[in-house]
């Protein structure tokens, strides 16, 4: 079963690369998104824990 997940692992390394190289705009706008929902995220946390405080 750890073979499993090694295969799946570097099956998915190996996509990201091809993605990384092959379309650099597209992952750059994908990388982008996935900080900007982080960041929104940490945002609505802030706001909750603040409005418990006020």
């Amino acid at each position: 079963m750890k073979w499993v997940k090694k295969a799946v692992l570097t099956l998915v390394v190996i996509f990201v690369a091809f993605y990384l190289f092959s379309r650099p705009e597209d992952s750059a706008d994908a990388v982008r998104n996935a900080f900007e929902a982080v960041g929104n995220g940490v945002g609505s946390l802030v706001t909750f824990f603040s409005s418990l405080s006020a």
